[in-house]
């Protein structure tokens, strides 16, 4: 399998405050160098968001660390925001983007569809049309 070079590259993470995505942003911070991280999240309450939070501060906390040599930043919105998405895409011009974002549930959506029409769907659209729109 080929590796991607993603030095020096800039990085959406959608869902970075779950576990998946703030688990691969902590192995870019130590595997990357003058690379550009954006993390999105909702921060929403289905799961714990003090734990959510927690894992945020972890990764404020790396960033900042002497050995890491990537710029962080987190944004706390909602990818089916589109202008929020729009705006994030104008100005970052990402070379990479990692869509882990989604609500999660199968009892839930029953319950909730509109939660899962909102992210699942519409928020995945926002980010396809983005990269469709801001090719690299």
């Amino acid at each position: 399998m080929q590796k991607s070079d993603l030095n020096g590259k800039t990085i959406l993470v959608t869902g970075g405050a779950g576990f998946i995505g703030s688990n691969l942003i902590k192995r870019l911070f130590k595997e990357t160098k003058k690379t550009t991280i954006v993390n999105i999240d909702n921060m929403n309450s289905y799961y714990d968001v003090s734990l959510k939070e927690y894992r945020l501060q972890m990764l404020e906390g790396r960033s900042k660390m002497e050995d890491v040599e990537v710029k962080y930043k987190f944004v706390k919105g909602d990818i089916a925001d589109k202008a929020l998405i729009d705006r994030l895409f104008a100005q970052y011009k990402f070379d990479i983007v990692v869509n882990l974002a989604a609500q999660a549930g199968v009892r839930y959506s029953i319950e909730n569809p509109d939660a899962y029409i909102q992210s699942n769907m519409i928020g995945f659209y926002n980010i396809l049309e983005a990269c469709r729109h801001n090719p690299v």
